[in-house]
């Protein structure tokens, strides 16, 4: 664990009352990056609320508080995404307070130009809320604020913000020289009593307490602060504070988990697809909705034909049945981006809408989180919901929400996955590294469309390079992957897959809680295979003994009969794959063998391994992909594959590497250029 400075840690803490009332409060980890925290905050607070009941009254028992700077809410963008939250169903949690300290100076920047605003707080203005102003050097007024925000929040479930007018006293921090840059407020600033002093000097005017009253409080706090400090010095470190009840039974890295099956009888997926393809008597779909709900029915039926927005489909409903809430949200999420999904189904004479998945069993609640003991059949709750046009702010709020309960699936997904670049701060400061700085795990999934159709830059690649940068696994190192003793997940910081299968797509939302720790799922999610009809599944694929592969061996009975003429193996991840295996049955190629690697990262030594030692004549190894060089899986993925087949076969193999050349921008812009260049990567491969 890398460990963080330890103002960037979370804490939680129960306050007790004289009069027997307890408060229960929690900090979240929160890095530097100024407003970043913001939406994890109001995520964590609406999970809080749902497993309570998401009763009104709920809403009030939990508070979500946000601590801002003045120039960080003035200049931020997040602050913005974060208050239009505020009121968007199933992200609404009743209010926030939001403070705002206002030092009056950005770092070194002043308030002229920090904003545009008279001021630091004006954004409130456009959301209607109340701005409560106060003096940071007059206690009186900051409770009198602090209050009323509370009274406002409680009684109208809205969004206040209390501005602190105040300064700080040493600059930035006590090392810094802010006179440097600030030369005429801080010689006032010096001149200036403290706020101890200043409230002290007048409770003492006005009768309110004598000074040797003021001395005694004043030893009093000072010996308990003296006190704590002495007691951190011997504090030892309990399990209990860093992991909720909600967590128990949850591993750490260092404790193994073992490999589990995710496969389920197929009577149950049969069940559960037939609810999914179903709407009440009455209901009026719209006619191609009905031939696909028809489809979804039909293939469900046969048990073959599985398509990705079926398995999908099968995944969320199991996982219900379970009693493991699922929550899904982005910007189109419902319908699907491209017309795949279709979870919630809207009537086309009312506009009434119907959510399938939330009536697979006939005794669902409106708020139940989990199976209900008492009441036989029982499901969870299943939440799809369109969110606002963000990413940033929502990927946020979805990461919160993940943290309070580690029995759901909850899943961000872009628009396109070329969009999670708005997200990139939520990424790199909380997702990518969240556990390995505050011991915090997360089972968050993010849905990233990826794909080479031609669309042009900025509707192509969800960026794979920069989730498998992010690995903190060492490429020259092969730790024990034998199936009783592999931790290799559990070690490393998140996973990243490319599933070609609807199957194995199943397979890795049902893996990811399952099991009994928490990591973050990338999913380089298809867009040409959501209807390809050769990417397909059975409900066998999906049944009893089966669970998700980490590698997809070579299709071709032939190839997989005659090994001994294989010269030639490909590996490959994602959908090129299906335009390869096209053009091989085209040409008639017998010695050439194509491997799919589904589960990038943490990436598997042991099937690439056992993959090519089932063909005794290689001669070449190819790496292919449709990302230019510079980009995808193959600086990630070329030299694991060296180090798979040195340290497990003795015979080092270095891929030859065919896709497209190095480019600044993701992917071309023009359609015949893309064809063109498509073209060359099967040609390449097939020549090389």
């Amino acid at each position: 664990m890398s460990g963080d400075v330890k103002y960037h840690l979370g804490t939680s803490m129960t306050r007790s009352y004289p009069d027997g009332r307890t408060v229960h409060m929690s900090l979240l980890a929160n890095p530097s990056h100024l407003e970043a925290v913001n939406t994890v905050v109001e995520g964590k607070t609406r999970a809080k609320q749902f497993y309570m009941g998401d009763r009104d009254e709920d809403k009030k028992k939990v508070v979500p508080v946000l601590m801002h700077g003045d120039s960080a809410f003035a200049g931020q963008g997040i602050v913005y995404e974060t208050m239009q939250l505020a009121k968007v169903r199933d992200f609404a949690n009743g209010g926030t307070i939001h403070i705002v300290v206002n030092n009056q100076v950005g770092f070194t920047t002043d308030p002229a130009f920090s904003r545009s605003t008279p001021y630091c707080t004006d954004l409130g203005k456009a959301f209607d809320i109340p701005i409560f102003h106060c003096n940071g050097d007059d206690p009186l007024s900051v409770t009198t604020a602090f209050e009323m925000a509370v009274d406002w929040r409680q009684a109208w479930g809205e969004d206040c913000i209390v501005d602190v007018v105040c300064y700080r006293r040493h600059g930035h921090n006590e090392l810094d020289q802010p006179l440097f840059t600030q030369p005429l407020l801080y010689s006032r600033i010096q001149k200036q009593p403290s706020t101890l002093e200043i409230y002290h000097k007048k409770l003492v005017e006005d009768g309110t307490a004598t000074e040797a009253e003021l001395q005694v409080i004043t030893k009093e706090v000072h010996d308990a602060y003296d006190k704590a400090f002495e007691e951190s010095k011997t504090w030892q470190e309990a399990k209990d504070d860093w992991l909720s009840s909600k967590w128990e039974g949850f591993k750490s890295p260092g404790q193994r988990s073992r490999v589990r099956e995710t496969g389920i009888h197929v009577d149950r997926l049969r069940e559960v697809g037939a609810k999914t393809a179903s709407v009440p008597e009455g209901f009026v779909l719209h006619r191609q909705l009905e031939k696909i709900l028809a489809t979804r029915r039909r293939t469900v039926e046969e048990g073959k034909g599985i398509d990705w927005g079926t398995a999908e489909a099968l995944a969320f409903g199991t996982l219900l049945l379970e009693g493991n809430h699922v929550r899904l949200t982005g910007q189109d999420v419902e319908r699907g981006t491209f017309s795949h999904r279709h979870c919630v189904l809207h009537d086309q004479k009312t506009n009434e809408t119907y959510t399938p998945l939330n009536h697979i069993r006939p005794h669902l609640t409106n708020v139940r989180s989990t199976t209900d003991p008492a009441v036989p059949n029982s499901q969870a709750r299943f939440i799809a919901r369109n969110s606002i046009l963000s990413e940033y702010g929502v990927l946020g709020f979805e990461l919160g929400y993940s943290l309070e309960n580690p029995n759901n699936l909850t899943i961000w997904e872009a628009q396109f996955g070329d969009f999670v670049n708005g997200a990139q701060i939520l990424i790199d400061q909380f997702i990518s590294s969240g556990e390995n700085k505050w011991l915090r795990q997360s089972g968050l999934v993010m849905l990233l469309p990826h794909g080479y159709d031609g669309q042009g830059p900025e509707h192509s690649s969800c960026r794979p390079e920069r989730f498998l940068q992010c690995v903190d696994e060492d490429e020259d190192v092969i730790p024990p992957m034998g199936e009783e003793e592999r931790q290799q997940i559990q070690h490393t910081n998140w996973q990243v897959v490319n599933c070609t299968t609807p199957a194995n797509y199943y397979h890795v939302l049902r893996r990811q809680v399952h099991r009994d720790f928490r990591k973050p799922l990338v999913v380089i999610a298809p867009k040409n295979l959501l209807r390809h009809k050769l990417a397909v599944s059975t409900l066998e694929d999906m049944g009893e003994g089966t669970r998700f592969r980490r590698i997809q061996r070579e299709q071709c009975p032939d190839i997989r009969a005659n090994h001994e003429k294989v010269t030639k193996v490909v590996f490959l991840t994602g959908k090129i794959y299906y335009e390869l295996y096209q053009e091989r049955e085209h040409r008639g190629i017998k010695d050439t063998a194509i491997i799919r690697i589904e589960q990038l990262a943490p990436f598997p030594f042991d099937k690439v391994a056992d993959e090519l030692s089932r063909y005794p004549n290689v001669e070449k190894v190819i790496w292919c992909q449709e990302e230019p060089k510079n980009a995808g899986a193959y600086f990630y993925c070329a030299p694991r594959i060296r180090t798979a087949t040195r340290n497990i076969l003795n015979k080092e193999f270095s891929p030859i590497y065919v896709g497209r050349a190095p480019m600044a921008a993701p992917a071309g812009g023009l359609a015949k250029v893309h064809s063109k260049e498509q073209q060359a990567i099967l040609d390449g491969v097939f020549s090389a």
